[in-house]
């Protein structure tokens, strides 16, 4: 044996040596499996796809919120106040947030978007996505340029959008990503760009133009049903649509418009669509990736390309993202706040601020705003979302100007009950609803259907807890109160006239500009019907980070 071959050998045998006890660290790439040896991205084997990492990019219009534990809940309540924010330490994994309350300009995008793809199609459709402007009024007071003015006007782009619902709020976090999700896609080449030419409810074209569409555009089987609807229309208006015929200006000739749901089901991207259903599936780019045969295939959640998703922030994260405990330059923790910022006063007492107000509230009845001139917030309903300085996270208004929507289902008892990683109470599982041939089946705005099991998950009310189902025999929830208890008005401390604690009872926070200051306190929970809206309440989107630590 040469000296070459035996050191090689000795080599090999050292690396194995050191791999079997877990040395490796360096050895961990994309290139070549450290477990096998075989190279990845290989098209003689089996092409096996090794991505690694995920895309550090921050998501537009969010900060990233580093996770970290803290203590959540008040020191003290008032006698009157419910209590309902017993103090715990939790902790919360990384997640990204909206800097500023989602805007009427950014819900105005949304409207648009939602007018121009369904429009004349399913006005009812775009009608659900106009916020409530009517919160505004009132009869004893005079608010109607806020009806009118408040969401149409260019002058309030930049206040917080009001009047929405929580199922108008995540409704806009679904469609929000949808459409990251498809410009992510379609800038990137892996799908192609749709023609939203062909959506327009005001288009027309010719027999021609579709049948020649529908042969670039491989659809679903069930397309064949959906018939082009004829209409008659002008000559002279046709021919603004590539209409060629020799008709007399004034003659009436047969276009065709495109059916609700051949517009539904094959222009509207939709995320979870596109991950799970291949009949439904976009058209593959350019630059789609390839799969173990050397076929185009679609994007995957491991590819980590797409966006995970915008969602409403649990109540755990708005709070600990309100609090924002980082720790000074000495390592102490800024623990123990009462508002969004340090100190017990609502003014910045530093000399350059000269004691400018750190928020938007109500100082005693009827003082919305302050007496004039620098110790004026400035402010007699809502604010810009960028009018307050921002907290230690760098976001805008977490106290005053809108309380804010969070995912959570409102229960007295949640701060004592929830984990203590991650709490969160609402958790909802479904599945998705298919056909008899096992294709997804689609929601009028072409997302897909979900089913839950009523029957064997007992978590009913979308809050985690067997005990708030009313129509079990489970004897008693954790607090002791019988089911019949726990959901009668006599227990509800903040309003009497308040209805029962229900599945769609959900969790607001923050304090607005129409709220004492007791509320800016972001340990303080209220609570409203999911399908409601109120002058008074707004919401930011969250995302989760994945891969966080």
């Amino acid at each position: 044996m040469n000296k070459k071959v035996a050191k090689t050998l000795f080599l090999g045998l050292v690396v194995t040596l050191v791999g079997c006890n877990g040395g490796f660290a360096g050895d961990l790439n994309t290139q070549t499996s450290y477990l096998t040896g075989w190279k990845t991205f290989d098209k003689n084997t089996t092409n096996f796809e090794a991505y690694a990492g995920a895309p550090s990019t921050i998501p537009s219009g969010m900060l990233s919120i580093p996770g970290g534990s803290f203590t959540i809940g008040q020191m003290d309540e008032f006698i009157t106040a419910p209590h309902n924010s017993v103090r715990r330490t939790l902790t919360v994994s990384p997640f990204y947030m909206d800097k500023y309350e989602v805007t009427n300009l950014g819900w105005k995008e949304y409207v648009d978007w939602m007018k121009f793809v369904f429009g004349e199609r399913n006005p009812q459709l775009v009608e659900s996505t106009l916020p409530d402007t009517t919160v505004w009024r009132n009869d004893m007071a005079y608010n109607e340029p806020y009806v009118d003015n408040y969401f149409r006007h260019p002058a309030y782009s930049f206040y917080p959008v009001v009047g929405v619902s929580w199922d108008q709020a995540m409704a806009y976090c679904q469609w929000r990503t949808d459409r990251v999700n498809e410009r992510i896609l379609t800038t990137g080449g892996f799908i192609e760009a749709l023609p939203y030419k062909m959506v327009s409810p005001n288009a027309y074209f010719t027999a021609e133009e579709i049948d020649n569409f529908l042969k670039n555009n491989p659809a679903h089987p069930e397309y064949a049903k959906y018939e082009k609807q004829a209409v008659q229309i002008p000559a002279a208006q046709a021919t603004q649509y590539g209409y060629t015929g020799a008709e007399g200006a004034g003659e009436l000739v047969t276009m065709y418009q495109l059916p609700y749901e051949w517009v539904r089901d094959h222009f509207v991207f939709n995320t979870e669509k596109y991950l799970m259903s291949s009949s439904y599936a976009p058209t593959q780019g350019k630059n789609a990736r390839k799969d173990a045969y050397a076929k185009a295939r679609k994007i995957n959640r491991a590819d980590g390309i797409m966006v995970i998703g915008y969602r409403l922030p649990t109540e755990a994260e708005w709070v600990y993202a309100a609090f924002s405990p980082i720790a000074d330059e000495d390592g102490i923790p800024t623990e123990g706040r009462i508002y969004p910022w340090s100190g017990y006063y609502t003014r910045d007492l530093s000399k350059s601020a000269k004691g400018k107000m750190r928020a938007n509230y109500v100082r005693t009845r009827g003082d919305m705003m302050g007496i004039a001139g620098a110790a004026n917030d400035g402010y007699v309903i809502t604010a810009p979302v960028n009018a307050f300085a921002a907290n230690d996270f760098g976001l805008y208004n977490m106290a005053g100007n809108v309380n804010e929507w969070v995912l959570d289902v409102y229960r007295e008892t949640t701060y004592e009950e929830t984990t203590e990683y991650n709490p969160f109470r609402g958790n909802v599982y479904s599945t998705v609803k298919r056909d008899s041939l096992g294709n997804p089946i689609m929601t009028p705005v072409g997302c897909l259907a979900v089913e839950y099991d009523a029957e064997n998950d007992k978590r009913d009310y979308k809050d985690g807890d067997a005990a708030s189902l009313l129509d079990t025999d489970y004897p008693l929830d954790t607090t002791g109160l019988s089911e019949e208890e726990m959901y009668d008005i006599k227990y509800d401390p903040t309003n009497v006239l308040a209805p029962n604690l229900g599945k769609t009872t959900r969790v607001y926070k923050g304090g607005s500009w129409n709220d004492r200051i007791y509320w800016l306190n972001p340990t303080t929970r209220r609570y409203m019907e999911q399908s409601k809206s109120s002058s008074t309440i707004g919401f930011r989107c969250a995302m989760s980070v994945v891969g966080a630590h």
